[in-house]
């Protein structure tokens, strides 16, 4: 079975921690794949507050999820605190990608590597639009 590869940023310029919730483990005792996307949503919601931004509001813009990519290295447990670093990266016309590195806090362990592809999205008349100058100029691109 061929594997997905994952071309990962060299440096991320945010970084949160989260601690895994009893209410995050599955029922093989550790952190359940659902529940890694909801913790890549809320690291990504504290990136884009770290730029004055929300998901909502993007130079008056909302984004929308295009794509996931996740890539499950090591399992976490309840109690871990996971540190999450998170880049951006890709832009076009049509978005960009946001990168995620979820280690474990204690000791550097690998425990996911994942991108979300969004977009720009004038919810108003419901399309896409080319990601506004200032916001990839603040997230690097």
């Amino acid at each position: 079975m061929g594997r997905i590869k994952l071309e990962m940023p060299a440096v991320y310029s945010f970084k949160t921690e989260l601690t895994v919730r009893i209410t995050d483990i599955n029922y093989g005792g550790h952190l359940g794949n659902a529940d890694v996307l909801a913790l890549m949503h809320e690291a990504r919601v504290r990136f884009l507050k770290s730029f004055g931004y929300s998901e909502i509001d993007v130079e008056g813009f909302g984004t929308i999820m295009l794509d996931s990519v996740v890539i499950y290295k090591a399992q976490a447990f309840a109690g871990d605190i996971l540190q999450i670093e998170v880049a951006a990266g890709d832009f076009s016309r049509l978005g960009c990608d946001i990168f995620y590195r979820i280690t474990k806090k204690e000791d550097g362990t690998e425990v996911v590597l994942a991108k979300t592809g969004i977009a720009v999205f004038d919810y108003t008349n419901q399309k896409r639009i080319s990601p506004p100058e200032a916001f990839v100029k603040k997230l690097g691109g």
